[in-house]
């Protein structure tokens, strides 16, 4: 690795960090602007101003906001995200049961969804203007435009309450075998594939294209190479970084459409526990669970930022 790009490298990793510190910023002050507090979610209506103000001063949410920041910054660098003001548990220990979980779910969905969406933007690109071509533009311009939770629901009353095949909430503690696994995954991974697919195949569909339109791609031609040489000994190579972007934002995408994918099957994810967290004012839970969730997106950015560097071909040969 030349000089250049480990500069480069160094630069997007000091990038990425000043980004989560900024973010860090942001989601504090989100999270308490949000309306009440655990302390009166947890002692309830009947609860005494004297008792409210007693939890308070405990929870600590009685000091400045600067101070509770820079406390929890600092656990959170040390690996302590407090414990939740619910029930009193490390939060580390909630998020540590849910979030196995929410990774097999990404995992599933990124094993199905990226080979197919490359396999259909490379050929959607190969062959423009064709029949293939068009179909998959119309189909992913048509899957993009329907909301997430739409797909999730028509999902239900298809395959759950219409034909029968599937449960409509994914049981994923008695799954014995694979068969079990894909009943239970099946529909959670099908309304995430349907958009993540969408817009990894059009990007990547854009990335190849723009090779293919290179002049060496026109000189590979006029000697007689044929279209799949063309695409897999020429195009593919200079089009692995913006591919790659494709794939890190397609997938990122996956932060956001696990809320409501989790919600609506009742998914024992992280994000399903993050809406608990809302729900009850449990600050440090939700703190802690936004930060994990702005935090992989920016590593899938970085991946991608990375990707495009060690790939370019100028750069290698600085």
């Amino acid at each position: 690795m030349n000089g250049t790009i480990g500069r480069l490298l160094l630069q997007r990793l000091g990038l990425g960090m000043l980004t989560l510190l900024i973010v860090s910023v942001v989601v504090f002050m989100i999270t308490n602007l949000l309306p009440g507090d655990a302390a009166e979610e947890s002692l309830g209506q009947a609860a005494t101003p004297e008792a409210v103000a007693a939890l308070r001063a405990q929870f600590g949410l009685d000091q400045p906001a600067p101070v509770r920041y820079l406390q929890w910054l600092g656990n959170l660098a040390g690996g302590d995200a407090g414990a939740s003001v619910v029930n009193g548990m490390p939060v580390a220990e909630l998020i540590g049961k849910r979030l196995p979980s929410s990774l097999v779910l990404a995992a599933a969905t990124a094993a199905v969804s990226v080979p197919l969406a490359l396999t259909l933007g490379i050929l959607s690109a190969m062959y423009r203007g064709s029949l293939l071509d068009r179909t998959v533009n119309l189909a992913a311009v048509s899957v993009v435009s329907v909301p997430e939770f739409l797909i999730a629901t028509l999902a239900v009353l298809v395959f759950a309450v219409k034909l029968r095949w599937l449960s409509a909430l994914s049981h994923t503690a008695d799954i014995d075998s694979l068969g079990a696994f894909l009943r239970a995954y099946a529909m959670p991974v099908f309304t995430l594939c349907c958009v993540i697919v969408a817009q990894m195949a059009r990007m990547t569909r854009a990335a190849v294209s723009d090779q293919l339109d290179s002049p060496y791609v026109e000189m590979a031609r006029l000697k007689g190479a044929g279209p799949v040489r063309i695409v897999l000994r020429h195009a593919l190579p200079n089009a692995i970084g913006p591919i790659a972007n494709a794939v890190a934002l397609s997938l990122s995408y996956l932060l956001g459409g696990v809320l409501i994918v989790e919600s609506i099957f009742n998914y024992p994810g992280i994000a399903n526990l993050m809406i608990d967290a809302v729900t009850t004012r449990d600050i440090p839970l939700i703190q802690a669970c936004a930060m994990i969730f702005c935090g992989a997106y920016l590593l899938l950015v970085m991946l991608a930022d990375i990707c495009a560097i060690v790939s370019n071909p100028r750069l290698r040969n600085q």
